[in-house]
């Protein structure tokens, strides 16, 4: 048998009244629609996280502005002389820098006492009472 006659046979070769060919191009077919659904369906869940991307994106750039706002109006040089004014604060003068062979001299000679932050408490559904310190005088 040559090679044409087998592959004639090949593509005349019926299945239930159905050339063999005929049901390949139907699978096929339907493979690639199938194939084409999973890449639209992926590409949908990609549009939709890439969606949420850029919100994200545009609230962030929100805030930063805003925080550059805030920023600008805490360094404002009147605002900051008025609250040193008010805590007593004033420039160094210029008598009374020190230069590096000074600073030795300039050290505390006793450590300041560390500061300990305050325990947290633990919030609870029923408060206790909290007690009142009793001096023994009437109130």
């Amino acid at each position: 048998m040559s090679a044409s006659l087998m592959l004639k046979r090949l593509f005349d070769w019926k299945v239930r009244g159905v050339r063999w060919v005929e049901i390949i191009g139907v699978v096929m077919v339907a493979a690639m629609i199938f194939s084409v659904y999973i890449a639209k369906a992926a590409a949908a869940r990609e549009s939709g996280r890439i969606d949420e991307l850029n919100r994200d994106i545009a609230e962030n750039r929100q805030r930063v502005r805003l925080l550059r706002a805030e920023i600008s109006r805490l360094e404002q040089p009147s605002r900051l002389e008025a609250l040193s004014r008010e805590a007593g604060l004033a420039p160094v003068d210029v008598r009374r820098q020190a230069t590096e062979n000074e600073l030795p001299d300039l050290k505390p000679t006793h450590a300041p006492a560390p500061v300990q932050a305050p325990a947290p408490v633990a919030a609870s559904a029923d408060p206790a009472p909290v007690p009142v310190p009793t001096t023994g005088e009437p109130q």
